[in-house]
């Protein structure tokens, strides 16, 4: 079980993240969703351990940031951060060393043959394509087979068949009692099986519904994906309208 507890992060002036919550069930499939600029990478950075925040995250009761919490943690960025100088395979050796795996080799070719890497093992980091990169991205975060995966704009920069098998991926996983947290700003991108949406808006949680009770109220996820952050975006400037008024009532 992952528990976010009223974690808030703040870059400077600007508020990324305010007061924060949520928690993700064992075997659950929950999508976050927000438009650019919403707080999800943020969030999902500070759960991976790489930013500092006020609040508390905790991974089985376990606080995020130990050793021991993140061997239960995988995660997925959004832009691939690759060695230019070590090829694929190596990358791919790298990660399996550095989460002390044992009996990788099978899931290594298994993975790059899934996402036709298998004949780019010897090209270097700097050689491959941007969509390429991407695969290799998900081929190192999905190695170590962890039991709570974060997925940060998973499907961006992937051709037609990547996709597909990514989603295929997620469905596996989910069927094998995986933890997964996908976050993306791209509805459509996340047509398969999910438990919960959160949808975020200027770094707060707008929305956290199962995938049941939006279904029951008549409604699809592009409903109330629009139906909150436009509802939102009418208040602010209704507000800012309002606030603009009294100050010239008191010129």
């Amino acid at each position: 079980m992952l528990e976010v507890k009223n974690v808030t992060k703040r870059y400077g002036k600007n508020l990324a993240c305010d007061d924060v919550s949520f928690t993700l069930e064992p075997g659950s499939l929950t999508v976050l969703l927000g438009p650019n600029g919403a707080g999800k990478s943020t969030i999902i950075k500070s759960i991976i351990g790489f930013l500092k925040y006020q609040g508390s995250i905790t991974v089985n009761g376990i606080n995020n940031k130990t050793t021991e919490a993140r061997k239960y943690l995988g995660y997925i960025p959004e832009l691939p951060s690759l060695y230019p100088t070590l090829t694929v395979i190596e990358h791919m050796e790298f990660i399996a060393r550095a989460y002390k795996l044992t009996d990788y080799k099978d899931r290594i070719e298994m993975l790059l043959k899934r996402f036709e890497l298998d004949d780019k093992k010897k090209k270097f980091g700097d050689e491959l394509s941007k969509g390429m990169q991407q695969k290799l991205n998900l081929c190192l975060g999905l190695l170590p087979d962890p039991d709570i995966i974060l997925l940060d704009e998973p499907m961006l920069g992937l051709d037609p068949h990547a996709i597909k098998e990514l989603k295929n991926c997620i469905e596996e996983m989910r069927r094998a009692g995986k933890t997964m947290l996908i976050s993306t700003h791209i509805i459509d991108s996340v047509d398969m099986l999910w438990d919960r949406t959160i949808i975020m808006q200027g770094g707060k949680i707008r929305a956290n519904v199962t995938r049941n009770e939006i279904e029951g109220s008549g409604k699809n996820l592009e409903d109330l994906f629009f139906e909150v952050t436009e509802g939102i975006e009418k208040e602010s400037v209704s507000e800012k309208s309002s606030a603009g008024e009294a100050a010239g009532e008191d010129k």
